[in-house]
């Protein structure tokens, strides 16, 4: 539980460090889809197929990924001209946006492997931020510039709609980021009903960033600050935290199952983990900085191995075994059977057992 708890002030720590560096330093949406291009669409077998959860050929899901960015600006940029300017319209508008935004955070949960499909959730976000900056909040200012010099009325719309997208940017600012970031911690993305978790994120960082702008306005007009919906945000994330947290057994339930597991030698283990895991854990390439090629490391690791192998059942990356080719390791280039059931079973006894662990 202490690491559990420990990994989400990691991840809180780092939205707030991120959050505060674009403030000042601002970001482009050049460099992030072309992180993305290097990351997930090169090596779409490896990092944006899960076959457990969608079975195709990278060539369809790297299509589908594209997609994903393209659609949602077209039907995001539809609604706010279609309802945009009717009576109550940012509210309808934000509606219709937040509705969308959770629809396309399932699809992408049932379509890609769930690093990826967090990641694409707010690589969509991000690039309609991107567009409303490059197709209406400065082309807009052009005209009205343009408008003044030449002594013409200026009209309002361009005014109206500027600000209208500059808003909306200021919303998806926190949710993006806490997408981009969540990628670094596997119990959110491989939680069951993941795109849950990923909505109740965003909609935390929504609920938290509108606590600031009405924090603002409120004191621009001397009124109270409305830090309930800073509340609302918290207790969003809180719930995320309680639902995600491990559940501690019993010690008459840990004995029932361990008497019913059978005894698993550590050369079986060691077996496993040589097979599975040195390709890309071992003295010459140390992944995370992690070696796992003598006994006495995977003896020192074994809390890592249980929890990314058996818990979250993330690594082996794309379940790969040791390649003959070894271009071919650590790429998921190498053959597609999963780590088995048993082989996992096998793992659960052997750090059931501390004295077992290292012979």
């Amino acid at each position: 539980m202490d690491a559990y708890l420990l990994d989400w002030v990691n991840l809180l720590l780092r939205w707030a460090h991120v959050i505060v560096a674009i403030a000042w330093i601002g970001s482009t949406w050049l460099t992030g889809f072309a992180l993305f291009t290097v990351l997930y669409l090169y090596q779409a077998s490896t990092f944006l197929i899960d076959k457990s959860v969608h079975a195709w050929s990278p060539a369809a899901a790297i299509a589908a990924a594209l997609g994903f960015l393209v659609v949602f600006w077209f039907v995001y940029d539809a609604i706010c001209r279609m309802f945009g300017q009717r009576s109550s319209g940012d509210r309808v508008v934000g509606a219709l946006v937040a509705g969308f935004v959770v629809v396309a955070s399932w699809l992408a949960c049932q379509l890609f492997a769930g690093r990826a499909a967090f990641l694409l959730v707010g690589a969509m976000m991000a690039t309609a931020m991107s567009a409303n900056v490059f197709f209406w909040i400065i082309p807009g200012q052009r005209k009205v510039m343009a408008q003044m010099k030449a002594g013409l009325a200026v009209d309002p719309v361009h005014g109206q709609r500027a600000k209208q997208r500059s808003v909306h940017n200021t919303y998806f600012t926190l949710p993006v980021l806490v997408a981009m970031l969540s990628n670094h911690y596997g119990f959110l993305y491989a939680a069951p009903n993941n795109w849950l978790v990923l909505a109740l994120l965003m909609l935390a960082g929504a609920l938290i960033r509108h606590a600031f702008v009405a924090r603002h306005k409120a004191l621009v007009q001397a009124r109270r600050v409305p830090w309930e919906y800073a509340a609302g945000g918290v207790f969003a994330l809180l719930v995320v935290v309680v639902w995600l947290a491990p559940v501690a057994q019993s010690r008459s339930v840990q004995s029932a199952q361990a008497a019913q597991v059978k005894a698993v030698s550590f050369a079986e283990v060691r077996a496993v983990v040589a097979q599975r895991c040195v390709m890309c854990h071992n003295e010459q390439l140390a992944s995370k900085n992690l070696q796992l090629h003598t006994p006495a490391l995977i003896a020192q690791h074994a809390q890592q191995v249980y929890q990314q192998a058996v818990v979250l059942k993330l690594m082996p990356l794309n379940n790969a075994r040791r390649s003959p080719m070894p271009s071919a390791r650590c790429s998921g280039a190498g053959s597609r059977r999963a780590l088995r059931r048993t082989e996992r079973i096998d793992m659960v006894s052997w750090f059931d057992r501390p004295r077992s662990r290292s012979h």
